[in-house]
């Protein structure tokens, strides 16, 4: 059976501490591609911030509802046109995505187990370096725009 179609609707998560340092972590298909939790809805239904726990715990491990944890949702949305190496994977003709940004504090030292098949390297970077970082021009303006909302 073929693998149904990503759903253009996603959710990027800025995981960091209180000290506002940033979790990247690095794509396993691309090299030097850095940057926080993303992911697409399972399903239409799926809340967004039902996808952010969801990609969360797939990608890093971390209990987004556990204590010493907030899951915060920005209130922002990036629409973005797709990068064509990847647009194979959304239905013929969708060319754009709606990225739901929200924030994820944890405790320091908070642990990181990695879903080898997506992310092969994680590491924690003060927001300024992480928005540095990042590869996706809509990650790096979300770091930079971590202070603000952390508060």
């Amino acid at each position: 059976m073929d693998k149904p179609y990503k759903i253009p609707q996603s959710v990027l998560v800025v995981i960091h501490t209180p000290a506002l340092e940033v979790l990247l972590i690095k794509r396993a298909d691309a090299e030097d591609f850095w940057q926080s939790v993303t992911g697409a809805k399972d399903h239409p239904d799926e809340s967004f911030e039902a996808t952010a726990v969801r990609e969360v715990a797939e990608e890093t491990g971390i209990d987004a509802r556990a204590a010493g944890c907030e899951l915060r949702d920005w209130g922002l949305e990036n629409v973005y046109e797709i990068y064509p190496r990847w647009r194979h994977r959304y239905a013929p003709g969708v060319s754009h995505n709606t990225e739901h940004l929200f924030g994820l504090r944890v405790p320091e030292g908070t642990p990181v187990r990695l879903s080898p098949r997506e992310h092969s390297a994680h590491r924690w970077l003060p927001w300024r370096e992480a928005a540095q970082a990042c590869y996706s021009p809509s990650n790096a303006e979300a770091c930079l725009l971590l202070p603000r909302f952390a508060r």
